[in-house]
């Protein structure tokens, strides 16, 4: 009766130690944030809601920029290899949930030995006259080895394959992201240069008409062959865009289709840059919601987690460890006999502490660094925040600022056009000379050029916001 209560006793302080914990998780920080995003006109902030609530279908509504999208994220190679890395951190994971079963490993062996006469085991082989000088031993018995979690060792280690597939997830959901703006912004420079390039075309068909009256003009003696020459130059330095755009045209799709997976091709297109349209007011949230929706931030925020753990693994490695092992099966030292049941059964059973005394101070070490890995964790959640926001008060600011400057563009544009027509009206009356209408074509085709760059940098800018708000992998 006393060997069951000493027993009972055991298990129960077994159970009462393996629920102490030899280090003190530290809680993941507030970090300092706003209440609100800088407020701005194009970007309200007052909603809860945020646009990076809606699946990036939801927002970007273009059938081809879609489908450019779909194929990257079921393609591009960055993404599959982080599906990959989930597969291998939930094999990982697994298996560690194994670590609370015993070992068993089964053994077979069989020896033999013929010792010197003269040896101890020579002479009591002679002394009980057995008949031989060979020494056999057969044995195959199973061993079993288990290691108590007293000191939440294996908890720990968990909690840390926990954390990396949950941080191989988020990978995953940031590359996506990532992808979405990406294949996003390069759609619409493409547009953008598909714009460019119809004005550069155009241009050029205008700078062949005051060519054509120039030379006519030249040919009646009107003008001098100094007004043929700086047209034609205007001519070509028009048409030099022509191929320079095309170019840009070209590079950009085969850019477009590597990152969507595909050999380099053309890229279909299903709109102009100005029909691209977003909502006029985008609502941002809540810096808060930050945290949350932030692939990138949620990982450090599981960093903190894995270094908690590993603060408590070598914590854990300070104190004793128990361990009880125990083996059975047959044994003789006849193979004749090695089955002969239960004359050949045997039995161990052991049990035993191990406390580490001096190893040059380097589980001590390993514990203060792991510390400070932990103290640095925290900080690097810290600064991942600070990034997001920055990165959306960034965004936000672009958007506002570029409508004014699209604003203000288009109106210039319009007065250069207007300016241009003239020109050529005069012109072609006599009541302007060639210089007056070579400059107002320079200048609109540099307006009309301009107003294509601000009109795809809006774009690209919201993009953006969407992205560094946490959206694009829903």
């Amino acid at each position: 009766m006393k060997r069951y209560i000493n027993a009972a006793a055991f298990v129960l302080l077994t159970a009462f130690l393996s629920a102490c914990k030899v280090s003190k998780d530290v809680a993941t920080p507030k970090p300092e944030l706003p209440a609100s995003f800088r407020s701005t006109a194009a970007v309200t902030t007052a909603d809860t809601s945020s646009i990076a609530d809606l699946q990036w279908k939801n927002f970007f509504t273009d059938a081809a920029l879609q489908k450019l999208i779909d194929s990257a994220i079921a393609k591009n190679y960055d993404m599959q290899i982080a599906v990959k890395n989930i597969d291998a951190a939930q094999l990982l994971f697994k298996q560690v949930k194994w670590n609370y079963v015993p070992e068993v490993a089964l053994n077979v062996t069989g020896s033999t030995n013929r010792p010197s006469d003269n040896s101890l085991t020579g002479l009591s082989i002679a002394q009980y006259n057995i008949g031989t000088k060979h020494v056999e031993d057969y044995s195959a018995n199973l061993a079993l080895s288990w290691e108590a979690d007293i000191w939440g060792k294996i908890r720990n280690q968990s909690r840390t394959a926990l954390a990396q597939y949950l941080q191989t997830t988020e990978a995953k959901k940031a590359i996506q992201t990532n992808i979405v703006s990406s294949v996003s912004q390069g759609y619409y420079n493409l547009l953008m240069l598909d714009e460019q390039l119809a004005i550069a075309k155009k241009n050029v068909k205008l700078n062949d008409s005051t060519l054509r009256i120039i030379r006519l003009q030249y040919d009646a003696g009107q003008v001098t062959l100094l007004a043929v020459q700086q047209a034609d130059a205007q001519q070509q330095a028009a048409a030099q865009l022509v191929p320079q755009f095309e170019r840009n045209v070209a590079v950009q799709e085969n850019a477009l289709s590597v990152l969507a997976g595909t050999l380099p091709n053309s890229v279909e297109r299903t709109g102009t840059l100005s029909e691209v349209k977003f909502p006029e007011v985008l609502s941002a949230g809540v810096p808060s919601a930050v945290v949350s929706r932030r692939p990138d931030v949620r990982s450090h925020e599981l960093d903190l987690t894995i270094a908690n753990a590993n603060v408590g693994i070598t914590k854990a490695e300070m104190y004793p460890a128990l361990r009880i092992t125990a083996s059975g099966g047959v044994n003789s030292f006849k193979a004749s006999n090695w089955f002969n049941i239960p004359a050949s059964l045997f039995g161990i059973v052991a049990g035993s502490i191990a406390q580490p005394l001096l190893q040059h101070k380097e589980l001590s070490t390993q514990y203060e660094v792991a510390k400070v890995n932990r103290e640095k964790t925290v900080l690097q959640f810290r600064q991942s925040v600070l990034n997001a926001v920055g990165e959306v008060s960034d965004a936000m600011v672009k958007i506002e600022k570029l409508k004014q400057e699209q604003a203000i563009a288009a109106n210039r544009v319009k007065t250069l056009q207007q300016a241009t027509s003239n020109a050529s009206m005069l012109f072609k009356n006599g009541l302007a000379n060639y210089l007056e209408v070579i400059t107002a074509q320079g200048n609109v085709l540099q307006g009309e050029l301009e107003l294509a760059s601000i009109k795809r940098d809006e774009l690209s800018a919201t993009a953006d916001l969407y992205r560094s708000l946490g959206g694009g992998w829903k």
